[in-house]
């Protein structure tokens, strides 16, 4: 799982509305070349948690990236480019979990692909009980729970 991944990633058992980021267990890491394209860079900074980041690549034992946010001298400099793309793109978590902050709960990670599916007791039944309790708790639009960044994306698959 890419840090790029790892960015767009919430709990999906428990709304955490200050600190969303799950935290990282690291089993082992694998490092797998990407190209290398210093505009996309560019443009994808803007919008990337930078804290988030380095925590996360930290997790991972990638401890070159600043620890406060680039200024626009480093958007020029190739040597911040590919320490960045490293940490974002080349760096995976093959195997461990990621764990909620506000639960616990983990979720594992194996070749590379974190299981985020629910518990069959984290999924809501359709009878009376259970419709009784949804009622009591105060609901949340997805606006509310995740930055906008976390759910919205642009997918384009191309089939070879």
């Amino acid at each position: 799982m890419r840090l790029l991944s790892y960015y767009m990633l919430n709990s999906t058992t428990h709304a955490v509305p200050n600190d969303y980021r799950l935290k990282i267990e690291v089993k082992r890491v694998t490092i797998k070349e990407d190209y290398f394209e210093p505009d996309y860079l560019r443009e994808l900074l803007p919008v990337i948690d930078w804290k988030g980041l380095v925590y996360a690549s930290k997790m991972l034992g990638y401890t070159d990236l600043p620890d406060e946010f680039p200024n626009e001298s480093m958007l020029d400099s190739e040597d911040f480019l590919k320490k960045f793309h490293h940490a974002l793109l080349e760096l995976h978590l093959e195997e461990g979990a990621l764990i909620c902050p506000e639960t616990g709960r983990r979720f594992p990670v194996k070749r590379g692909v974190p299981n985020m599916n629910p518990k069959d007791n984290e999924i809501p039944l359709n009878d009376d009980k259970s419709n009784e309790k949804a009622t009591k708790t105060k609901k949340r639009s997805l606006d509310q729970i995740l930055p906008p960044a976390t759910y919205k994306a642009n997918i384009t698959v191309t089939y070879i």
